[in-house]
């Protein structure tokens, strides 16, 4: 076998399209929104791919259920893809996604439990493993091994923290397929997953490590992977090698950091409405503008951002009135308690720095709790500094969408936690996430410095962004499939 002559099936939680009714009642597709949908719409462009994803929504449902639950072709956004929506019933779903996957997981990977006050694991956790994750997965699995059922040789590409049983399911029924599970978040150390009972963290492990290839965004995730394999479970693992010995398997860990296609988005970055919303960033601009761009969620470190942009103008006061952030912060999760709270928290320190140092014409922080592209993009082009501060994140494209577009020579805040910091540290102005006052020194040194210095950290930045594309990140995971499947030794990541 193959990747050229296999059938290939990209998995996830979120697919391609999602369904909504018109003005008329008619089901349309809209483009499925986050990263992971335009990191593997890069990669159906480069391969014909069938994609399984979950139906989200009761329109989802009521497609899938138009096409007897099978495969379907979708067109949107000029991109025609076939499309398997899989319909879970609504209260294993509704654990499957709003207890398990986020927060339990999600929480774990980012190391957001307070783990003096949670989580508190239950045998309503558990049910909800047992009854809603593992049923979703084993729903996914189901479906993908419907589709492949008349193909002998078939590679299956799954996605992230949604789906780590769902391998050991395929596995169990067709021993003979390729699975490749790339995970988007961050891998976190092994004490982080003790917050698991052990028969769950088991499971969770088992599924994954049923995987022929695991692959993450850096090689600080695989190092803590293998770590996680070693004291854990106790495995045979080659860490020089990248591989873990499981069930009488070889599974090769890998890190491939994902690029984002400079073409497209400099094509996106000239669209009418972007460079509408220009003139008017450019008409009501001060001297200096700060800009981030995030959903709102708790690992993105909002409230410390602020926080630092306040201790800033308390210690340089020449800079009140001279200087405006621009925060577009996408509401996410709301359904989930502690992001509700989180983004009443965050609407409540910008009204109190915006009262400390506002004046009657001046408003130091403009909050924008909307998704919009265009407008986003517009702001990139004209930051003098990007703030990506986030406590822990699997890569971030926006510290290297806002570098790539920008024409003001902007500098970037970039946490030592993103994923994005192994590629671009050297160009950036790296923080600690937790340090208030390094970030609010890093603003200082932004805003001051010399244009020499800025020139030399805009171009590095745009080197680095433009280095490599999808289509790039895409071959280097089919190479290793490949590799792997005519029995080459493991090569030293």
């Amino acid at each position: 076998m193959t990747p050229s002559d296999a059938k290939l099936v990209l998995v996830s939680n979120r697919g391609p399209a999602t369904f909504v009714r018109d003005d008329d009642g008619e089901l349309v597709a809209r483009r499925g929104g986050g990263g992971l949908v335009t990191a593997l719409t890069g990669l159906v462009h480069h391969r014909d791919a069938l994609w399984v994803a979950s139906a989200m929504s009761e329109e989802d449902a009521e497609m899938a259920a138009r096409h007897d639950s099978r495969s379907f072709p979708c067109e949107v956004g000029g991109v025609t893809y076939q499309v398997r929506l899989v319909a879970s019933e609504p209260e294993a779903y509704d654990r499957f996604y709003n207890v398990i996957a986020n927060p339990m997981l999600w929480f774990i990977q980012h190391y957001l439990w307070d783990l003096s006050n949670a989580p508190d694991v239950g045998r309503w956790e558990i049910d909800a493993y047992e009854h809603g994750y593992q049923a979703v997965n084993r729903d996914i699995a189901e479906s993908v091994l419907q589709e492949i059922e008349d193909a002998p040789n078939a590679v299956v590409m799954l996605h992230d923290y949604h789906l780590y049983a769902a391998p050991k399911f395929i596995r169990a029924a067709r021993p003979d397929v390729f699975l490749h599970h790339f995970v988007h978040i961050p891998w976190t150390q092994p004490d982080a997953w003790r917050v698991l009972p052990r028969d769950m963290r088991e499971d969770i492990f088992e599924g994954i490590l049923a995987n022929d290839i695991v692959a993450f965004h850096t090689r600080a995730y695989r190092r803590n992977f293998l770590l996680c394999c070693r004291e854990l479970f106790d495995l045979d693992v080659d860490e020089r090698a990248g591989v873990v010995h499981f069930n009488g398997r070889e599974v090769w860990v890998r890190a491939y950091p994902l690029p984002i296609s400079a073409e497209t988005f400099r094509i996106t970055a000239q669209r009418p409405a972007v460079h509408e919303y220009e003139r008017e960033i450019l008409r009501r601009r001060r001297e200096h503008l700060i800009l981030r761009v995030d959903r709102a969620d708790l690992s993105k470190n909002i409230l410390r951002g602020f926080s630092a942009f306040d201790l800033f103008l308390d210690q340089h006061p020449e800079f009140k009135e001279q200087v405006t952030f621009i925060a577009h912060l996408i509401p996410s999760r709301q359904d989930v308690v502690q992001y509700a709270e989180y983004l009443e928290r965050i609407e409540a320190l910008v009204a109190l720095v915006n009262h400390r140092h506002g004046t009657t014409d001046w408003m130091p922080i403009d909050l924008r709790l909307r998704e919009n592209l265009e407008e986003a993009i517009a702001a990139y082009k004209h930051y003098d500094l990007l703030m990506v501060n986030a406590m822990f994140d699997g890569m971030n494209l926006i510290a290297k969408e806002g570098p790539l577009v920008n024409e003001r020579h902007g500098v970037s805040l970039l946490s030592e936690n993103t994923g994005a910091h192994e590629e671009l540290a050297e160009f950036a102005l790296s923080v600690n996430p937790f340090d208030v006052q390094e970030q609010a020194d890093a603003i200082y040194r932004a805003l001051t410095m010399s244009a020499k210095e800025r020139s030399w950290r805009a171009e590095g930045l745009k080197r680095v962004v433009t280095a490599r594309d999808p289509g790039d990140w895409v071959d280097d995971q089919l190479a290793d499939i490949e590799a792997k499947s005519r029995g080459a030794d493991p090569v030293a990541p």
